[in-house]
């Protein structure tokens, strides 16, 4: 039986834009028509300055539009670097506060250079000609993940063991044959899984794309459902964060629709991943707006993880109980509801789940409530928090890397220091 999910999509490589072009903008501009006249003055348009900045045209077409608005911060500086613009200000119109200058350049990792060359310059070299045991093969993978959600600096620690992951995996699954090339080829798309989640936001477009694309492969390759819907939920982020939720919907529910019959006898695992992918579906309509859509899918989730064992976490998405509860805080949040996530975050015991960078996001989750509401003393002591908890995740974050750089852009005098300090610490101050 084959079960498969098609969920490929090619993107073109973006042009360079062009240095040096000076404009006048008028101070009475919106921040969308600030962007469409950079942009046209470069003589970009608008598919390669949303690309540029990992974003759809439909994304970017809704800003210039004033359709919707740029409150992401991480977002105003990639569309600022790529405007070649050195003063965010000139985007946002907006002179007061700190200098707002604009790395101009990607958010990167000291790690990355060796993960791209393990799967940008993948071997064509026959199989391999010592053994391998695909057992200890995914023992490796799984302690990796146990890694990534157990650890403060899970990005180096984990960057640091992706590469020889990497070509191990590919060297499995050219050594091995039936069964055992099967049970390699799923061990190989959770290491691209986890390749994914460890250069989020960090790798360049092409590699997001090539690692997810390689991890579905794998799976469906492989002919497991569980692993096949555990890729799609990886897909799914990527489509998400490049703004395709149209996109990620789909493949997330075509995900669950391949193992839904299965689950009344299926493993612990195929309904963890199952209810995975109900929770990335109800964070992506939130952040769409669907607020019925969102509630709906949370609700499938919830009922998910009632089915289970209270004490159940599936091993790499981290569902269970606890992730639930986590996420009913965050679609609250991207549906602007704050003072229903702030009330929801009063009652939930952060102990409960075992992942650190879980725990660190679910802080910022409630910061970033907390500065809907104009909170901005709670805000700062939340992401402290935060930062304490899980420093890379709160540092590679784009959310929480908004946070930060709010807080340090606005707030009162008497908390200037303590949110100047926190910027500094996540890397979104610059002078």
């Amino acid at each position: 039986m084959s079960w498969g999910i098609d969920a490929r999509r090619t993107l073109a490589s973006p042009a360079p834009a062009p240095e040096g072009v000076r404009v006048d903008l008028s101070s009475d501009l919106s921040v969308g028509d600030r962007i469409k006249v950079l942009r046209e003055s470069r003589g970009m348009s608008r598919p390669t300055l949303a690309q540029l900045c990992g974003r759809g045209p439909d994304w970017l077409k809704k800003i210039e539009t004033g359709e919707r608005e740029l409150r992401n911060h991480e977002l105003l500086l990639r569309l600022a670097a790529a405007l070649q613009v050195h003063d965010l200000s000139v985007i946002t119109g907006n002179d007061d506060g700190p200098a707002a200058t604009v790395p101009l350049g990607r958010l990167n990792h000291p790690g990355m250079p060796a993960i791209w060359a393990a799967v940008m310059q993948r071997t064509m070299a026959p199989k391999a000609p010592r053994p391998f045991d695909p057992a200890i093969l995914q023992g490796r993978v799984d302690q990796s993940w146990n890694l990534w959600h157990t650890s403060q600096h899970n990005r180096t620690e984990v960057g640091a063991l992706l590469p020889d992951l990497i070509r191990d995996a590919e060297a499995a699954v050219r050594a091995l044959d039936g069964a055992d090339r099967r049970a390699a080829l799923v061990a190989l798309s959770d290491v691209y899984r986890l390749t994914g989640q460890a250069t989020a936001y960090v790798a360049p477009a092409e590699l997001a794309w090539v690692v997810a694309d390689r991890a579905l492969t794998a799976a469906q390759d492989a002919d497991q459902p569980a692993a096949i819907a555990a890729a799609a939920w990886n897909m799914g982020n990527i489509l998400r964060e490049t703004a395709y939720p149209e996109e990620a919907l789909r493949v997330v529910n075509e995900a669950a629709d391949l193992i839904r019959p299965h689950l009344d006898s299926a493993p612990d695992d195929w309904r963890g991943i199952y209810g995975a992918l109900q929770l990335h579906a109800a964070v992506t309509a939130a952040r769409d707006g669907r607020e019925g859509d969102a509630w709906r899918y949370w609700g499938n989730g919830d009922q998910v993880a009632k089915s289970l064992p209270a004490s159940y976490v599936h091993p790499s998405t981290v569902f269970g109980r606890a992730n639930v509860d986590f996420h009913e805080i965050s679609v609250a949040t991207d549906l602007r509801q704050a003072r229903k996530a702030i009330g929801l975050a009063d009652d939930v015991d952060p102990d409960t789940m075992p992942s650190i960078e879980r725990r660190a996001r679910l802080w910022v989750e409630v910061a970033r409530g907390h500065l809907q509401r104009g909170e901005s003393t709670a805000a700062l002591k939340v992401m402290q928090m935060a930062h304490e908890i899980g420093a890379e995740t709160v540092s590679y974050t784009p959310s929480a890397r908004h946070v930060a750089a709010e807080l340090w852009r606005t707030a009162p005098r008497a908390m200037r220091r303590e949110a100047g300090q926190l910027a500094e610490k996540v890397g979104v101050a610059v002078n």
